[in-house]
């Protein structure tokens, strides 16, 4: 089991506060596994068993028909002499289970923790009913620090490591897997993709174009990291024969961004300190699935691929991530937190000058001393431009500081 420190840290930090904690995300990316974690050091610490009460709600075992229901099957196993820990794997197959919650949540010991893998889960009722009441924990696919770890023999370098990880993916699942079998990869990743469109795009969304809804995947897939338009879509696939409006494109990519699969980057002036409303960019949310839909080779668009593991992983570190805009020319990505601003450039290779200025350039343009980096697949030690920082992405990606 791979330890998912950054998001156990979390809980721990959140244990016994007044506070419901909901991990979100898309399905199989280690939700369930992330509660045995949590669960392990609870148990550690002193917590007997019968204080605990996980349900994975998902598992044909617990059956609920409504809120009720499951608020008076976990109420019967709570007293008021001791401390109970309550954990709710995919809550959101529970009709109106945001009352359970709550319900559960006002008892004064009892400490509530629930996953979901559709953002509906904190959208509407629920965020009314628990508004300043919950800590939203967004859960991601293996990080390629926790891919690595997975690998403590090291049979390969790290590069080799890092081009299976762009190929193959960060799901959990994938390690025993690439292990065991790595021919059977496709066929896991293909589980996930049909469960995830099936359950929590189809259904929740009462789609009945399957066809569509993954022509429509498959070009935003195709252009991660590329400003696209919903109107763009719909010309692109209305000349392909699908009767499609701009309205529809736009019902669809709601959904996609609901269920996890892709994850939106606004467009942000850097002059005017501003966001800019239209041609978003896209990213998805694993290269795996990506690779697995569009039938692509990890050597193919290499550039985009390595710009999409930047932005996933400027996500796990807390930043709001934007694609910068200064004056006619683009930064790949402007990162904010509490903090400030941080700029990054990415590209695979900077050892043509050309390409070199040309990433410098949009950076020099900003006229202000938040810090900057270019990040790429150059082997080359860390080098510095005029306060700009080059680094290796390898090394961007194993350093501790987050």
């Amino acid at each position: 089991m791979i330890e998912r420190t950054n998001y156990l840290e979390q809980l721990k930090r959140f244990k016994d506060k007044d506070l419901i904690k909901v991990i979100t995300g898309i399905r199989r990316c280690g939700k369930s596994t992330l509660f045995e974690l949590f669960i392990n050091y609870l148990k550690e610490i002193g917590v007997k068993d019968n204080q605990i009460i996980s349900i994975n709600l998902e598992d044909a075992d617990y059956h609920f028909e409504n809120y009720k229901e499951l608020y008076d099957y976990v109420n019967k196993k709570i007293d008021s002499k001791k401390n109970f820990y309550v954990f709710l794997d995919e809550v959101q197959n529970v009709p109106m289970f945001q009352k359970a919650v709550d319900s559960l949540y006002i008892k004064k010991n009892v400490d509530v923790y629930i996953t979901g893998s559709n953002a509906y889960l904190l959208s509407g009722e629920l965020a009314t009913l628990l508004s300043g009441r919950y800590i939203e924990i967004k859960m991601l696919p293996l990080s390629f620090k926790e891919y690595l770890s997975a690998f403590p023999k090291a049979e390969k370098s790290r590069y080799e490591y890092f081009l299976d990880y762009m190929q193959n993916g960060g799901m959990p699942g994938n390690i025993a897997i690439i292990q065991d079998n790595p021919n059977d990869l496709y066929t896991y990743l293909d589980g996930i993709f049909s469960t995830v469109v099936y359950k929590d795009i189809i259904i929740r969304n009462n789609i009945t174009d399957k066809m569509l809804l993954e022509s429509i995947l498959k070009y935003i897939f195709d252009c991660i990291g590329s400003p696209i338009s919903t109107k763009k879509i719909s010309d692109t696939l209305t000349s392909k024969g699908f009767a499609i409006s701009n309205h529809t494109v736009e019902n669809y990519i709601s959904a996609f961004l609901e269920s996890f699969l892709i994850y939106k980057a606004e467009r942000f002036d850097v002059k005017g300190k501003n966001l800019l409303a239209r041609d978003y960019k896209y990213y998805v949310v694993d290269l795996g699935l990506r690779n697995y839909l569009l039938g692509k080779k990890g050597d193919q668009d290499m550039g985009h691929m390595l710009e999409n593991i930047v932005y996933l992983e400027l996500l796990r570190r807390g930043y709001k991530v934007y694609v910068g805009k200064v004056m006619d020319l683009e930064i790949d990505f402007v990162a904010e937190n509490k903090d400030g601003l941080k700029y990054y450039q990415v590209a695979l290779s900077v050892r043509d000058e050309k390409v070199l200025e040309r990433e410098l350039r949009s950076l020099k343009k900003t006229d202000d001393y938040y810090p900057k980096y270019i990040i790429t697949l150059d082997m080359d030690l860390e080098a510095d431009y005029d306060g700009i920082t080059k680094m290796n992405v390898i090394d961007w990606l194993l350093e501790d500081k987050m």
